[in-house]
């Protein structure tokens, strides 16, 4: 994690049950009740997954934050019920539904949630808009950040960058083949979806390619855009500095991403603040 002039940059893996980790990434032995607790000290946050299949409690939300260091941060993805439905419009209930689980007890480490869209659900903006007005700005007294995945190739279009930006949700960035790269900066916070872990590297990436993610990051953080993404629409007329970064290794090959999250770290404490 790096801070200063630049804004926090959050290296982070997806969940942190995973069988394939233990003796990989977990040491032999531990006990999976002290997986959270060891994941939470060697990276700077996690994305929840479980709360995409089903709902959580809020005793398990309380637990999660008591296990991890103070200034540790869990970012959550918004349950499929919300999301894997014809109309995004109506999605009301299941919204009003996710945050009233439990989810708040995360409280100071309740980072963006992502509201991850299906492959198959085309950019359809009167919809997209509806659904984002029922997006809570705050909870509790407690302000949300939100990030939305769109996953189909329609939505790589301007139309779909400044509605965003009208409602100040982030475009989750992927490198995953076979989905719209959006690298456009649309909210005060950047999410970055890492999906490329390779076998044959031990670190899931190669030096070369951390290295492209570790300028980018840095760029993103002190409010500039890489050079090397080029974005979809013209950027915002005022950049942000101080941005907030959130980059989760998330699939390819997953026994790898602990180690892809913790050498970027280690590249990331090298860089000037």
């Amino acid at each position: 994690m790096t801070s200063g002039t630049k804004g926090t940059i959050r290296i982070g893996i997806g969940g942190w049950t995973f069988p394939p980790w233990r003796g990989l990434f977990y040491p032999e032995g531990l006990p999976q009740k002290e997986e959270l607790d060891y994941a939470s000290r060697h990276l700077t946050s996690i994305e929840i997954n479980g709360t995409y299949y089903r709902t959580q409690t809020a005793a398990s939300f309380a637990r999660w934050h008591d296990a991890t260091p103070d200034d540790f941060v869990f970012s959550v993805k918004g349950p499929r019920y919300a999301t894997n439905r014809p109309l995004l419009a109506e999605a009301a209930s299941s919204i009003e539904r996710f945050f009233a689980s439990g989810v708040m007890a995360l409280k100071d480490k309740l980072g963006p949630v992502n509201w991850q869209l299906p492959p198959t659900k085309r950019f359809s903006p009167d919809d997209l808009e509806a659904f984002l007005k029922l997006l809570p700005a705050s909870v509790e007294g407690r302000p949300i950040r939100h990030a939305v995945e769109g996953r189909h190739e329609s939505f790589r279009t301007a139309e779909f960058v400044a509605l965003l930006r009208r409602y100040g949700a982030a475009a989750v960035v992927t490198d995953k083949l076979g989905l719209p790269l959006i690298p456009d900066v649309t909210g005060q916070f950047v999410y970055v979806r890492l999906q490329q872990c390779a076998e044959a590297v031990p670190t899931g990436y190669t030096p070369a390619a951390l290295d492209r993610w570790v300028a980018r990051a840095g760029q993103w953080a002190t409010g500039a855009l890489p050079a090397d993404l080029p974005c979809i629409a013209p950027p915002a007329m005022h950049s942000l500095a101080g941005r907030e970064v959130f980059i989760y290794l998330i699939n390819g090959f997953k026994p790898n991403a602990p180690a892809a999250a913790m050498t970027l770290i280690e590249r990331l404490s090298g860089q000037p603040a």
